[in-house]
């Protein structure tokens, strides 16, 4: 299937969620991309919106494949599978690992100046991103969540592969998608519009729900 736009994306998605409706939970999009389908969800449920940044480590000759992901609190996922499958030297994952983390600090400053953290101790965090294609990234932004004081994570997507719960393991305790997919090669083939999310958007969605919950 295909979704017309993230926005339609986080509608059809919010449909799965309704049982946290009005409830102690908080809805954590992945910036960039999955800001504007956590907000969509959000807006539903009637529920705060935040952000879990995030940071890809990609394959330095395929920076679409992720050998792992980093997150704030210094939470760190590596697939060692792709690592080995790759043959990534040690040297070369380090020097990516450096320059994310060094954008990962950026964002965190940026996005905290917009809308500091909103308090999750107890709470459920409803982790969203746009869709999920290793995993890497989705995991390091549960096992974020929960650092952060969550008491149940549920990770939450419009699209993934059908095997992305192997993938996901005991990051999340609860995992949700619209629509799992057996050809899957890439998030951005299941949407019409599938347009890169600027800084400015991310920006105006947080403030937009700030100001309606």
């Amino acid at each position: 299937m295909k979704f017309a736009n993230r926005a339609d994306a986080g509608s059809q998605l919010a449909t799965r969620l309704l049982a946290w409706h009005d409830s102690n939970a908080v809805v954590l999009g992945l910036p960039r991309g999955g800001v504007p389908v956590a907000a969509e969800v959000a807006r539903v449920l009637h529920a705060p919106l935040d952000v879990v940044p995030v940071r890809k480590l990609g394959v330095p000759y395929q920076p679409e494949l992720a050998f792992g992901a980093i997150g704030e609190g210094g939470v760190r996922v590596i697939e060692h599978d792709t690592v080995k499958s790759t043959g990534i030297l040690k040297s070369e994952a380090a020097e990516v690992e450096t320059c994310e983390e060094r954008a990962l600090r950026a964002r965190v400053h940026h996005l905290r100046a917009i809308q500091p953290a909103v308090p999750m101790l107890g709470r459920t965090a409803i982790v969203v991103d746009d869709g999920i294609a290793t995993g890497a990234t989705a995991k390091a932004a549960c096992m974020s969540a929960r650092r952060r004081g969550a008491s149940r994570v549920v990770l939450a997507v419009p699209v993934a592969p059908i095997d992305w719960r192997e993938n996901i393991g005991d990051a999340a305790d609860e995992c949700v998608c619209v629509s799992e997919e057996p050809h899957f090669f890439g998030v951005g083939q299941f949407y019409v519009d599938f347009g890169q999310v600027s800084d400015d958007e991310v920006d105006r969605l947080l403030l937009e729900n700030r100001a309606s919950v």
